[in-house]
């Protein structure tokens, strides 16, 4: 038996080693942004290429639009979304643009559980030592969720839709975090040309 195998073989060691893969794990996840969509397969989405934001845009999670002036999440977006449509070729324009796009964002306080938590106070299969005592199976955090709607303008009606949600530090999603979850939104849009029109 080699050195790395003996210290594998005790169960303190596979405890440590168990906790620091779930640590690892746990600061990878932050920095993922978990994206869905959905559309009209009917659409042609290259036959799009002006936008403008939808006339009543709703308020934002800060409500800074009701009170005459733009939130900080507001300004965030707004920047977020014109620099992913410019990189995709659209142009913005105040008359006449080929689809509209509105956003809803909001912060939730979330909870996880343990995937590895067995009901006993310690992960699957380590019932020994001090790794257990203090061992939570719930994780408390922030979530970030926004939605993009792009609105076929002509026919006033929902062509695309993309949300996602990633973790954030604190009751405001920052720039960094708004430019992170709308990229990796607006990255799933156009939809593929094998999806796009059936």
């Amino acid at each position: 038996m080699n050195r790395i195998t003996r210290f594998l073989a005790r169960p303190l060691a596979l405890a440590a080693v168990a906790f620091a893969l779930l640590s690892t794990g746990g600061c990878t996840t932050a920095s993922r942004v978990g994206v869905t969509n959905d559309f009209d397969h009917a659409v042609n989405f290259r036959a799009y290429k002006t936008w403008a934001w939808y006339p009543q845009q709703p308020r934002d999670a800060e409500s800074g639009p009701a009170k005459g002036y733009e939130s900080f999440l507001d300004k965030r977006m707004r920047a977020a979304v014109t620099t992913e449509m410019t990189q995709k070729g659209l142009t913005e324009v105040t008359t006449a643009p080929d689809i509209y796009i509105a956003y809803s964002a909001r912060v939730e306080d979330k909870q996880q559980v343990s995937p590895y938590y067995n009901g006993l106070g310690y992960p699957y299969g380590y019932g020994y030592g001090y790794y257990g005592r203090n061992y939570s199976p719930v994780t408390q955090y922030k979530a970030g969720t926004v939605v993009i709607d792009v609105i076929d303008a002509r026919r006033k009606e929902l062509a695309w839709r993309g949300t996602g949600q990633a973790q954030v530090n604190q009751n405001t999603i920052d720039e960094a975090e708004t430019h992170r979850i709308v990229n990796g939104i607006l990255s799933t849009y156009p939809p593929q040309d094998s999806n796009a029109r059936r």
